[in-house]
């Protein structure tokens, strides 16, 4: 019979002692001491699961955020309507929505887009480029159609053609309001002319929308804040606290000639943080998840243009090296390319804060992705979902990340002679959380091993990198190309103690009822803190306040919403036109009875 029978379970220490000879007797102990063994195994099995089951338990945990803090984020301001002022602020909303305001608003505008004043890269200084000279009667329609802004504002031209207006308040304690805006536009492309519905500039009117160069970008929002105080004037107001108008006139091409000089003006009239807070050209409101979102800008990346050349020796076309300059920089921009920057959100920058805003308040976002927003604050496995959520968005990923886009390229001189030099300009656009020490950092590190591989001579911003004396085919060079880089924007504070933030959110929510006749109980507009990608004047402004705002109140949400800006069929639909005026009147009333500022 047999010994045991595992099978069935049946032991071997059932068999009677004595009944087994020696060859079996052995056995028998073979199995006792691999059944002995079990108990141990069954003991580590067990202790092994209840790790994995603890560990497991942990990760869940964290998921779903047990032990954190689960509080609702991004508290709304109320909405702010002016109390002193209430009765000019209900005049006003009135007047604007009667169809001769409408009529006097269409022709402010059209008449500003009428006056072409293109402002272009690289041109020579104030005086010397007679391009700049575009902007004398652009100054003149300024002063014939707003009379009563240039009877009671004090104005001066800071470098000929920069526009400071100063509109007294009755409190020289209070620290004053600045509203900028720029003068300049993008450049029309003589080639795309004919694309054009109607002609560039010439502020046609078609009953809704008005056309041309500038009605958007950014005509709209300076001759909104004239048309503001033009009417507020013609209401007999007076301000307690000081406004500021500040107008730069090269924008578009970097702003050094405008903004550049006016910043440091006013920061020689008013001091360091002399203003209570800084509102230029910005972003909007949009649909967002089933919900209205207004995003003011509170940052802005900063940028470095890195120019990337190699040099080789030349000679005849006829007798070629392996790689001529043009054929390694091609491997170098590649390179670029097949590597771009990583893009890692984290929990104190502005995008991170508008994710917090929509998930806590918008009304259509998908479950699942609420939930991970939510949970990002306080879970390592939920923000690093969220990481692969905006990596997939274009917007927001080139929001979050350093940016690179190679914009400009130029090698050789004839089809038969090698390329002495070849050289390539990459954009950078820097991260809010990183700076341009940390972009210098990568590039220079990216391109290291194909330096060695086309064995070139490699210095990178002012440093070498190569070995000193190694022989060497040709060159590489990194190097700022305009000596123009620009740090991160300080980000301007949101939180329930940063009273500019709060005013401007009950602005913007005061605003946009106003403008629809909605309830002031009717909580209708999310206002999230964000930002864009672009760089505005307030780069030369840091120093005027640490509440600095990006924002225009203008609609985003409609078809083509950026209006045809820096390209054909630019527009600005008139009742968004008519909507920036009521929120400029809204902000100077309600920025003037302020006591918290």
């Amino acid at each position: 019979m047999p010994l045991s029978n595992e099978k069935e379970g049946i032991l071997p220490s059932t068999v009677p002692k004595g009944a087994l000879d020696a060859e079996q007797q052995a056995a028998v102990e073979k199995l006792k001491a691999k059944y002995r063994s079990r108990p141990k195994f069954v003991l580590f099995l067990i202790a092994y699961l209840s790790i994995h089951f603890v560990y497991e338990l942990f990760k869940w945990v964290d998921a779903v955020g047990f032990g954190g803090d689960n509080s609702p984020r991004c508290a709304q301001a109320d909405i702010l309507t002016p109390d002193k002022n209430a009765d000019i602020w209900n005049e006003m909303n009135e007047k604007i929505g009667t169809p001769a305001f409408e009529t006097s608003a269409i022709n402010w505008l059209a008449g500003a887009v009428r006056v072409p004043t293109e402002s272009f890269d690289n041109m020579d200084p104030v005086g010397q480029d007679p391009r700049w000279e575009a902007f004398a009667p652009f100054h003149e329609y300024l002063v014939a159609a707003f009379p009563l802004v240039h009877a009671n504002l004090k104005l001066t031209k800071v470098n000929t053609y920069g526009l400071y207006y100063e509109w007294k308040g009755s409190d020289a304690s209070l620290k004053p309001l600045l509203l900028a805006a720029h003068q300049d536009v993008v450049p029309v492309d003589p080639t795309t002319v004919d694309q054009w519905t109607h002609p560039p500039y010439s502020g046609y009117f078609d009953g809704k929308r008005i056309w041309g160069r500038g009605s958007s970008d950014d005509k709209s929002g300076l001759i909104g804040i004239l048309s503001t105080i033009e009417t507020l004037l013609e209401f007999k107001f007076k301000p307690t606290r000081t406004v500021v108008l500040s107008f730069g006139f090269d924008e578009e091409s970097s702003g050094f000639h405008g903004a550049g000089k006016l910043g440091p003006y006013l920061e020689s009239v008013y001091g360091e943080n002399g203003f209570a807070m800084v509102v230029d050209e910005g972003s909007g409101f949009s649909q967002q998840f089933g919900s209205v979102v207004a995003t003011p800008g509170i940052a802005e990346k900063g940028f470095i243009n890195v120019l990337v050349e190699v040099t080789a020796p030349g000679g005849h076309s006829s007798i070629p090296p392996a790689h001529t300059s043009i054929g390694i920089l091609s491997a170098l921009l590649v390179h670029y390319e097949k590597n771009p920057y990583e893009v890692k959100i984290g929990r104190h920058e502005p995008v991170y804060d508008t994710l917090q805003c929509i998930a806590e308040h918008a009304k259509s976002v998908p479950s699942h992705l609420r939930t991970v927003i939510k949970r990002s604050a306080h879970s390592k496995r939920a923000l690093h979902a969220l990481q692969a959520f905006v990596r997939k968005d274009k917007v927001l990923s080139s929001l979050v990340g350093t940016t690179q886009a190679i914009d400009i390229i130029h090698g050789g001189v004839k089809s038969n002679a090698l390329p002495e030099q070849a050289w390539a300009i990459v954009n950078h656009r820097v991260a809010v959380v990183s700076s341009l020490d940390e972009v210098k950092d990568h590039d220079t590190a990216l391109l290291t091993s194909l330096s060695e591989k086309f064995n070139l001579t490699y210095n990178a911003f002012g440093s070498r990198i190569s070995e000193e004396g190694a022989p060497a085919s040709g060159t590489l060079t990194l190097s700022d190309a305009y000596n123009g880089g620009l740090e991160p924007a300080p980000i301007t504070p949101t939180g329930k103690d940063a009273a500019p933030y709060q005013l401007l959110s009950g602005t913007i929510k005061a605003t946009y009822n106003a403008h629809r006749s909605l309830s002031d109980n009717d909580d209708s507009v999310i206002v999230a803190p964000s930002m864009m990608t672009g760089n505005t004047d307030t780069r030369f402004y840091w120093k005027l306040s640490q509440h600095i705002f990006r924002y225009n109140h203008h609609n985003a949400g409609s078809t083509n919403s950026l209006g045809g800006i820096h390209t054909v069929n630019e527009f600005k639909e008139i009742d968004g036109f008519l909507e920036i005026i009521r929120f400029f009147t809204t902000l100077i009333l309600n920025v003037d009875e302020s006591t918290s500022l």
